[in-house]
């Protein structure tokens, strides 16, 4: 899997400032948080933590991941943005994933909602102009028209495209997708609200560099 190459890279993306009292070392924690958003399932990074001695469950580094509470970061300034959704299943049920994502490849924004409407489209525009500077940039949209319809509310500028530009965010959709099936005991027994934080986590390793 391409992604675990970069589980060599560097890990100050990783904030641990909510480490209390943990006994583990912080770069075993980091290693653990920085592997499973990577790609590896919980049981293989119980695994790998095991083959460095330090032992802890599945739980213990799931909430790792939540408590570090990582997010993308702001303050981005992007001439184009690719708009869209997608489905991911949590718990048998459906659940729309808002994201943006500029020519450099990087998730700006990513929500889930129970449903896709125009004014949840909104609500998603509203917190991704309080993240970053996106009131000159161009969205670039499907023919869904209640993202046009968001877009026009808005006031911001837009156009069709299905292709070129698009493509990038289309392959990320494809890994998130890929991630939520292929990990069973990811998105199982969860509240939305987890899954959200996780897969946030996933836009703060993806924008990170090497």
């Amino acid at each position: 899997m391409p992604e675990i190459s970069r589980l060599s890279g560097h890990r100050d993306w990783i904030d641990l400032d909510f480490v209390e009292r943990e006994r583990t070392p912080e770069p075993a924690m980091a290693l653990g948080i920085q592997s499973h958003v990577a790609g590896l399932s919980l049981p293989n990074t119980v695994k790998s933590l095991e083959d460095l001695g330090v032992q802890h469950s599945r739980k213990a580094i799931n909430d790792w991941v939540q408590k570090a509470d990582l997010q993308p970061e702001l303050g981005k300034s992007p001439n184009q943005i690719a708009l869209d959704e997608t489905v991911i299943r949590i718990n048998d049920q459906q659940f729309w994933l808002y994201a943006a994502d500029p020519q450099s490849n990087e998730l700006l924004h990513v929500r889930l909602f129970a449903t896709t409407t125009t004014t949840l489209t909104e609500i998603s525009l509203r917190e991704l102009r309080q993240k970053h500077n996106v009131e000159t940039a161009v969205f670039l949209v499907d023919g869904a028209q209640h993202l046009q319809t968001a877009l026009q509310r808005a006031g911001l500028r837009f156009r069709m495209c299905r292709h070129r530009n698009r493509n990038a965010i289309e392959w990320i959709f494809r890994e998130l997708k890929r991630r939520t099936s292929s990990f069973s005991n990811c998105f199982s027994h969860v509240e939305p609200e987890t899954a959200e934080n996780w897969l946030q986590s996933f836009a703060r390793w993806h924008n990170a560099p090497n």
